[in-house]
């Protein structure tokens, strides 16, 4: 699918400036980015991706108003594909769910149609889109990954720039399998320089990663600006280079903002999806 939207630079986009809410669907509030200028950065070619993986969004404030005026409140949650050439910018995101507030529609299925059509353009490929009405009772899964915390280590820490040069794996030991996590991932965003926190998870078969090397690393993000789809993206391409695992997978929850919460994924084609759960601060 090709977006027929125009993808936009960050810095044109509503983050940081005073807007007014629509009150009825208005889809041009969508503001696409083009993924492709930031891979440029950390030396992915266009068209050569090196990971699969995607974008799940969850939605917490949707609403919008039955057929007789009767508000409906729901949950959603979107998956973008990292293939798609474009994502979406957050705020854009906020303020176009937001404009379904006073629109009368028939059905949740209605809307699901709507949301698919109108994300599927901005991001110039397939979004699947799942909403659920609070009166259905979701369920909400709240998990923590099964492997080790790098936050227990006891280590001294000085570096708070972005420093690949950190990561490390002993290729002299024997190979392993293992999931590594923090909690101490924080990054800003790329325009209004407001923190983004998050957990961040590397799953890998390979030579033994440094364990105190990467947590610094990860703890090296504190003050990089870059949107959260583009962080595990970096790390990513930082941990294939310095590391060389024979396969990979870096998955990160970020806390939601503006009722909104972004957990993206990449993954070599031979490890699986992370497991269905939420952050704890989610």
């Amino acid at each position: 699918m090709s977006s027929t939207r125009i993808p936009s630079h960050p810095d044109a986009s509503p983050l940081g400036k005073p807007v007014a809410y629509a009150e009825h669907y208005a889809p041009e509030l969508l503001f696409p980015i083009e993924r492709q200028g930031k891979r440029d950065e950390i030396g992915i070619a266009a068209g050569a991706l090196p990971f699969v993986g995607e974008d799940v969004w969850n939605a917490y404030e949707l609403s919008w108003l039955d057929p007789r005026g009767k508000p409906v409140v729901a949950l959603a949650s979107f998956r973008v594909p990292a293939d798609s050439p474009n994502l979406v910018e957050s705020k854009s995101f906020k303020l176009y769910l937001n404009s379904f507030n006073q629109t009368r529609l028939a059905s949740p299925a209605e809307l699901t149609a709507i949301l698919v059509r109108d994300l599927s353009e901005a991001a110039g490929g397939p979004v699947a889109v799942y909403v659920e009405p609070l009166s259905l009772r979701p369920p909400r899964h709240l998990g923590y990954p099964k492997g080790v915390l790098l936050d227990r280590l006891d280590i001294d820490v000085d570096r708070y720039t972005l420093d690949p040069s950190l990561l490390a794996a002993d290729h002299a030991q024997a190979h392993v399998a293992e999931t590594l996590y923090s909690h101490l991932l924080k990054s800003n965003c790329l325009v209004t320089g407001q923190p983004d926190w998050g957990m961040i998870v590397v799953r890998y078969r390979g030579a033994p990663i440094d364990r105190e090397g990467l947590l610094r690393y990860i703890i090296s993000f504190r003050q990089h600006n870059e949107f959260h789809e583009q962080c595990v993206e970096r790390v990513f391409m930082d941990v294939l280079r310095h590391c060389r695992p024979t396969a990979l997978s870096v998955w990160a929850r970020y806390t939601r903002r503006g009722g909104l919460d972004i957990n993206p994924c990449r993954r070599t084609p031979d490890m699986p999806p992370p497991p269905p759960f939420s952050e704890i601060r989610q």
